[in-house]
């Protein structure tokens, strides 16, 4: 039987387009990248010739061939456009974040629900070399009971771009929304929803005008995980803590895949998503009288499953990567963590 062919539009050529979505779309079979919503027409028919280009996000979805809407705009547009992109009768991916309040998401997912359309948020970072590992780090059992987490994601970029919309003293921007979102998607993923959420953001570059540094302290029942982000470290730590009853994994380095893509890499090439040894975590656990120590050899990373998992979902009935609903528990998640940064206070999660 031959596989069924998706159509896609994509709304939104800048960054998170072209560098993210286009090549991993176009690396997937039965993925074909019909159309561009951008402004800059020449820039898109310079790197995909065989690419319709639209001038807006309207006219991309009165395509009646479009089967497939990815969503990489602005955060503060996503919310509309996803809406207009369901009820035009399109299958929707959103880039993280998901939206700005959980309400919309809760809106959107029951819209996508009545019109019986696929609604997925690309959180990539679940396909991040060193997060695989450190999944089946956990599966395995050799840490005991997990009752500390802690995940970094660290940069150092001590100027501020005000050109950029993620500088800015608007809704959605910071990296709360940015970073904070990858952080806490894994978190969930690992652990579940927590009950309780306490964080601290601050703004710490000159000229600043968005949160640029957070500390999330996610509470669960028997364990605390640590989420930070900040862009004044010049010299990172680990990237991941884990502790449990019987043993830790320390994890330092960062997924190489982003930058793969920024310099044209396509996706699946050979050494994709793979580490030097020198990168490789650390672990130390007990088995019995024994302590065994040493090095886990970190799992290729591979952001072009997220596509090749949705492509199944749209064509086979399979559950779609990271549902709408998974999505909104981060957005919960950011909001409960920006009001408990406001109030200087623990929030509970009911």
């Amino acid at each position: 039987m031959a596989m069924q062919v998706v159509n896609v539009g994509l709304v939104g050529y800048g960054f998170a387009g072209k560098v993210f979505h286009a090549p991993l779309i176009g690396a997937v079979a039965g993925l074909r990248l019909t159309h561009v919503a951008s402004s800059d027409a020449a820039k898109v028919q310079r790197d995909l010739p065989q690419t319709q280009v639209v001038a807006n996000a309207q006219a991309l979805l009165a395509a009646p061939e479009i089967d497939l809407v990815v969503i990489a705009t602005p955060n503060q547009s996503h919310f509309a456009l996803a809406q207009q992109a369901l009820v035009a009768g399109k299958h929707v991916v959103v880039d993280k974040p998901f939206v700005i309040h959980a309400s919309e998401g809760e809106e959107l997912a029951r819209l996508a629900a009545a019109r019986g359309k696929v609604l997925s948020v690309f959180h990539n970072r679940r396909w991040d070399n060193d997060f695989l590992t450190l999944r089946e780090v956990l599966r395995s059992g050799v840490l005991g009971t997990v009752h500390s987490y802690e995940a970094h994601f660290d940069r150092f970029r001590p100027q501020v771009r005000a050109e950029r919309w993620r500088e800015r003293d608007e809704p959605g921007a910071g990296v709360l929304y940015d970073l904070g979102a990858h952080l806490i998607d894994q978190a969930l993923c690992l652990f579940g929803r927590p009950q309780t959420v306490w964080a601290q953001t601050a703004v710490q570059r000159s000229g600043g005008k968005s949160v640029d540094c957070f500390r999330l302290v996610l509470g669960y029942r028997d364990r605390t995980a640590v989420l930070r982000a900040a862009s004044l470290v010049r010299n990172p730590g680990p990237r991941y803590q884990v502790h449990g009853t019987r043993g830790s994994f320390i994890k330092h380095g960062l997924d190489p895949q982003e930058d793969a893509l920024r310099e044209g890499v396509p996706p699946g090439a050979p050494g994709w998503g793979q580490e030097a040894p020198a990168l490789f975590g650390e672990i130390a656990f007990d088995s019995g009288a024994l302590r065994i120590g040493g090095r886990v050899e970190t799992l290729p990373g591979c952001y072009q499953a997220y596509y090749g998992e949705l492509h199944a979902a749209i064509a086979d009935g399979k559950t779609p990567p990271v549902p709408a609903r998974e999505a909104i528990d981060v957005i919960r998640v950011i909001e409960a963590a920006m009001k408990s940064a406001n109030l200087g206070t623990t929030i509970d999660l009911a």
